[in-house]
Order: structure tokens, then C-alpha cells, then sequence
């Protein structure tokens, strides 16, 4: 399950995207969202399953896993909601099932609120929707991104490894844990884990926390009780500002859900996408 390769790319407007499509053509269109600092490689156990009744499309964004990653790169969550509405674009759905986690949830609703995106309903993962967000070490680490940069290498994939693994929850297989932070590593990899967040602002939410009450889509909020990262009580404070939407905690997992309860997740989902779409 560690085997992942995005066979197709999109020229993007802040670099080169790469994405694939599972499942047959003429099924229900889902197109799921990955957060930082991961990569589409979290959603391939629920992909693969959800391909079996619908047509999925997922995607690195620029900047992250196989992703084009380049000095000067616009990597904010507002340039991911502009390739997000242009991917859906070159792709030609007009209105697919939309899935996303974390970053993704803010770059899902950016796209919607702000540039025109639609969907058919939006299934909301631990998202980073609601001030305040980011720990204190995300901060640190933004406010002096240089300095992090020139890290040895060995010290830089040390500090990954670590913050990636406190996420909550049960924990990562050792093997998954070093999948995601390999995207990280070398001359490349290294500079865009500092880029990345030096870009996180949190005034990219602010802009769109204040219309969430005009989303009019189903709309279901999924999230992990045991997320370090983003309190439980966030998911119901979300899912209350958005008209009519569910709120479903998933008890034991941290932030990264789909890793640590894929199963309940997925059930989740199939339920929800597979009403949604019936509608």
C-alpha cells in the first residue's frame, strides 16, 4: 500500500500538477483533497475503494509529494484554490462530489466561495477552515523559514519525521511515516517543506470564514476526536456555521483520518457520496 505514482500532469499556472483518475469512466465524478504536509498518498486506501462506484480524481498539489517544487513558487492557499478551479476545469466536470482534508478543505471552500467552483456536495476532513490554526511550532518555523532551510539534512528529515508523527491518534506505520516524508528530502523536497509554511497565512481563511453560512450544497464534516492538531470541537463549530450540514467525529483517530480509521472513514463516505449523488 506504500506504492503510489500520479501518472498524468497538468500544466498549472504556479507549476507542473500531477494527478490520476481511478475508476471507469461514466461513474459519479469524486475529486479528493489532500492537506499539508502530506500528499495525495494519504487517500489511496479510501480512493481505491471509492473507485469502485465512482470515477476519482486526485492530485498533488503544486509544491507538494510528486508535485513540480521550484525556489520562488507560489505554494498559499490562494493560488491552490486557482489550480483547483482550473484542474476542474481541464478535466470537465462541471459539478463532482468534492472530498478534502485539511489545507484541501480551505482550498475546496476558497474555490467555491470565491471563484466560481461547484459541486455536487463537499465532504469536509479535518479541515483548516476556522481561526485561530496553526501550533506553535508551525510559527516558529513560518516566521524564520530561512533559517530552517539551512538545516543539515539528516537534522531537517529528523524534524519531519517528527512533526509528522504527532498528528494523534493510534500512530503511523513506520513505513507509511517515511512515505510521507520522503517528498520532503533533498535539494528540492527540503526548501518547499519551508516554503510551504512561510505561505500558510491564516488571513486566506478570514477571507472566506465570514460566508460559509451561504454554502447551500450538502455538505458533511468528518472529524478525528483524538486530531493534536485541530480540537474535535472545531469539526462541530464548523459544521454548525454551514446550513443543514452533518457533523460525523470518528472516535480514536487523529488529524490524519485516513490513515488511522480508513475503514469508518470510507463508510462515511460512501454513504454520503452515494445519497448525494442519488439526489
Amino acid at each position: 500500500m506504500t506504492e503510489w505514482q500520479l501518472t498524468r500532469t497538468f500544466a498549472g499556472p504556479t507549476g507542473e500538477v500531477r494527478w490520476d483518475r481511478l475508476g471507469a469512466a461514466g461513474r459519479p465524478p469524486v475529486v479528493l483533497l489532500h492537506g499539508t504536509p502530506f500528499s495525495s498518498f494519504v487517500w489511496r486506501a479510501v480512493a481505491r475503494s471509492l473507485a469502485r462506484d465512482h470515477q476519482v480524481y486526485v492530485w498533488d498539489m503544486p509544491g507538494y509529494g510528486q508535485s513540480e517544487k521550484a525556489a520562488g513558487q507560489d505554494v498559499s492557499l490562494a493560488a491552490q484554490g486557482r489550480v483547483l478551479t482550473e484542474l476542474l476545469a481541464h478535466w470537465g466536470l462541471a459539478e463532482p462530489l468534492v472530498v478534502a482534508h485539511d489545507f484541501g478543505g480551505a482550498v475546496a471552500l476558497r474555490a467555491h466561495l470565491l471563484h466560481g467552483a461547484r459541486y455536487r456536495a463537499l465532504a469536509l476532513v479535518d479541515p483548516v477552515a476556522l481561526a485561530p490554526w496553526g501550533s506553535p511550532f508551525f510559527r516558529l518555523v513560518g516566521e524564520h523559514a530561512p533559517v530552517f532551510e539551512q538545516l543539515p539534512p539528516a537534522l531537517h528529515a529528523a524534524l519531519v519525521r517528527e512533526y509528522i508523527g504527532t498528528t494523534g491518534g493510534p500512530g503511523l506505520h513506520p513505513a507509511t511515516l517515511e512515505r510521507l516524508v520522503e517528498p520532503w528530502l533533498g535539494p528540492a523536497g527540503q526548501p518547499a517543506f519551508y516554503r510551504q509554511i512561510a505561505q500558510a497565512d491564516q488571513r486566506y481563511t478570514d477571507e472566506i470564514q465570514g460566508r460559509y453560512g451561504e454554502i447551500t450544497l450538502p455538505v458533511t464534516v468528518c472529524w478525528g476526536t483524538d486530531d493534536a492538531w485541530i480540537p474535535v470541537e472545531k469539526g462541530r463549530e464548523l459544521a454548525a456555521a454551514i446550513p443543514g450540514a452533518t457533523f460525523e467525529p470518528i472516535p480514536g483517530a487523529g488529524h490524519l483520518v485516513q490513515e488511522d480509521a480508513p475503514a469508518h472513514l470510507t463508510t462515511i463516505l460512501h454513504e454520503f457520496l452515494r445519497t448525494t449523488a442519488a439526489s
